[in-house]
Parts: structure tokens; sequence; C-alpha cells
């Protein structure tokens, strides 16, 4: 309880007395002479979810890829701990929003734990050693069940909780998740969200969402980023839902109260972000475009 205390009630983003914090600083990438979006500025605490929206094209995706350091960039990553130790760049974990690998294959989970918690081929590998760690780390997404599982039996939610409990070892400073649900069915994506509630409860470690279901992030993240290219603007689900700039590119989801967006907006009106494209004028929904373009 006083773990949670601590996370959820600073005074401000700017407050980091006894909270460990993380701060993207005027975060930046061009591609050649295209800028793939800049000045992105973001401070998140532990224990918070921070969730991105936007348009396609948005520069999103890219951010992550940045934070991970799989692309140039300009701009710093910054960490400190609770006590004000550990200060430098976090221990990052990641979920993509899927896995490329050959189905038919016969890996098993354990044998993807294997490959990335040792340094040792997967056939050398003694399991025994490793299957009680393995397992710890899949009760912490409730999927101790799939250990002996071949991947390309696992269902997409399955796959997805998976992934995550790999991510979750070492346990990070900054989970990051890239679309982590896309595809999967409305239970396993309650689910999902269930496990990231229990995470921020319990875990020191902050989380960044890239997610196009708008209803979830209204339901679940503390902080909101609208990002077009850069940060648009920022706060909390209520702020940024009825800001001009979100109604500018969503429509009728802006204006919205958080619990309006999350139970009310009716299936097919701007509920999925995937449906702007930034590079259409004007942000036109496209799926309105295939209807007739009715407004």
């Amino acid at each position: 309880m006083f773990k949670t205390i601590l996370h959820h009630h600073a005074d401000s983003c700017s407050d980091c007395n006894k909270l460990c914090c993380t701060k993207i600083e005027d975060f930046g990438v061009r591609a050649g002479r295209l800028t793939i979006f800049e000045h992105v500025n973001l401070h998140m605490h532990c224990g918070q979810l921070t969730a991105i929206i936007g348009p396609n094209g948005a520069g999103k995706s890219t951010l992550m890829r940045a934070l991970l350091g799989e692309v140039p960039h300009t701009g710093n990553l910054h960490y400190v701990d609770a006590k004000g130790r550990h200060t430098g760049h976090p221990v990052i974990g990641y979920v993509p929003q899927y896995l490329r690998f050959d189905v038919s294959a016969p890996t098993s989970v354990m044998d993807i734990f294997m490959a990335s918690l040792t340094r040792m081929p997967v056939w050398l590998c003694p399991s025994k050693k490793l299957r009680p760690r393995v397992l710890q780390d899949l009760s912490r997404v409730h999927a101790e069940s799939l250990i002996d599982r071949r991947l390309g039996a696992l269902s997409g939610g399955e796959l997805q909780r998976v992934l995550l409990a790999l991510a979750l070892d070492p346990m990070p400073d900054l989970l990051l998740l890239d679309e982590p649900v896309s595809g999967v069915d409305q239970n396993g994506l309650e689910l999902f969200y269930e496990i990231l509630t229990d995470l921020r409860a319990k875990e020191d470690m902050a989380i960044l969402l890239i997610s196009h279901d708008l209803n979830m992030v209204a339901k679940h993240a503390d902080q909101v980023v609208l990002m077009n290219k850069g940060v648009i603007c920022n706060g909390t689900p209520d702020e940024v839902f009825s800001d001009l700039r979100t109604k500018h590119i969503f429509g009728v989801l802006a204006g919205a109260s958080t619990a309006e967006a999350a139970t009310g907006i009716p299936t097919g009106q701007f509920l999925d972000s995937r449906d702007i494209d930034s590079s259409e004028p004007g942000y036109r929904n496209r799926k309105n475009n295939q209807k007739g373009g009715q407004a």
C-alpha cells in the first residue's frame, strides 16, 4: 500500500522527491532531410502508465526504437531511483507488437527463455536449472501452464503474455509496450491490462504504452500523450481527451469525459486511432471515407 501511495501522489510530474522517475529530454529522429519527430519531452514516475496515442505516421514506434537505441536520435534519457541512486540509463524491458518466427518450428516457450537468459546454445543449456526461474517469470503473467507449449501453438494473447514475462526478467525500470495487444481478442486484452495494473502496484517501474484502443487508454492510463511528429499535448486522460487538438484528430471522442470515452462511445466512432492517417489532409478518417465520406 505504501508503495502505491508513493507512486501515484506526486503533486506534479516535476515533483520527484522520493519518487523514481524517467525523463525523456528533447528527443528527435531524422531520416535524411525528413523529420520523423522532434522536441519530445516526457516525464514518467514509477507506478505510472503513460499511453502514447496519435495517427499513423506520427512517430510513436520510432520513439520507442530510439529509446531502445536502435535508431540514431538527439536528446537524452535520464533515470533516478526513489533514493537518488542508480542515476543514469534505466533498465528497459520491451514488448513488440508481434514476433516474427516460423510457426511450424518446434521451439517452445522454455526454449525462448533459455535462449534469452543464458549465453549458451539452447541444446547445451540444462533446462532443469532455469525451469524454476522461468516458471516464476510466467507466473507474473498467469502463464505457467504455457512453459512447455510450442510457440506456434499459442494464441495471440498467450504469445504476448509470454513476451511480457520475458521483458520482465530482469525487472525493468522502464517497460516499453508497442501496441502489445493488437489483434488480441477482448478477453485477452482485458487480462493483459489486469496484469499491467498488478505490475504497477507491485513493482518500481514506469510503463510507456503505444495504443490505438482509446477506450482502454481512457480507462487505464495515468498520463496520455498525443503525438504527431512531436508532442501535441499531454496530461491526464480527461485533459487530453477534452483538448481541442485531440478533437481535431480523433473527432467525436474529444470533449467526452474519461468515463464516457472508456464506456460510452459507440464502436466505429473514432475509437481506433489506426483509422487516422497523419499523411492525409485534415487527418480524414479512412473508415468514413470508405462509407462515402460521411462526417
